[in-house]
């Protein structure tokens, strides 16, 4: 396996990018806030994107692309095994974060160190980006969560109400960059 890591860009990125990509997962599990406890609580549903779910998550990388957000993308053979997007706007009260907004990887490249990496190239991008720490709304079933614990993600300082309620169910973290 030979991946090759790039900043995404118009160049290397069309609205097509993503047909290929496969964003499966079967949840099992989920952390949930009950009485002020966080809690793995049995929540089964399996979340897939079809092709239109892909397209549609293309046409926002390649936007936030060109409205200054930074993106990265892990190739296979042409493919994209993987990929994590920045938005540009920092916030915070001290305006320390920016919002890991996207970060996937292709269910047959999973467990090899990709996300890892993306990971990393996206620290260094919010770091480019005048940020001081990552703010992840981050998915709350059992797997990625233990992702971004291996990671060295923690619950965030600081909760971005509009993202939170966008996704109440997700769990807030950070990374100190």
């Amino acid at each position: 396996m030979m991946i090759a890591y790039e900043k995404l860009s118009a160049d290397n990125f069309n609205p097509h990018s993503l047909d290929g990509f496969v964003r499966r997962q079967e949840v099992r599990e989920c952390w949930r806030r009950v009485e002020g406890q966080w809690k793995l609580l049995p929540i089964a549903y399996v979340e897939d994107w079809d092709l239109e779910a892909r397209r549609k998550r293309a046409e926002i990388i390649l936007r936030s692309i060109r409205e200054g957000g930074l993106a990265y993308g892990a190739w296979d053979q042409g493919g994209l095994a993987g990929f994590a997007r920045l938005d540009p706007v920092r916030f915070g009260s001290q305006s320390q974060y920016v919002d890991l907004a996207q970060f996937h990887v292709s269910l047959p490249y999973r467990g090899r160190g990709i996300g890892r990496r993306l990971f990393s190239m996206a620290c260094a991008g919010a770091r480019e980006l005048g940020a001081s720490r990552l703010y992840i709304s981050a998915h709350s079933a059992r797997e990625p969560m233990a992702a971004y614990r291996a990671l060295g993600c923690a619950e965030a300082a600081e909760v971005n109400q509009l993202l939170a309620e966008k996704e109440p169910c997700d769990v807030p973290l950070e990374y100190v960059l």
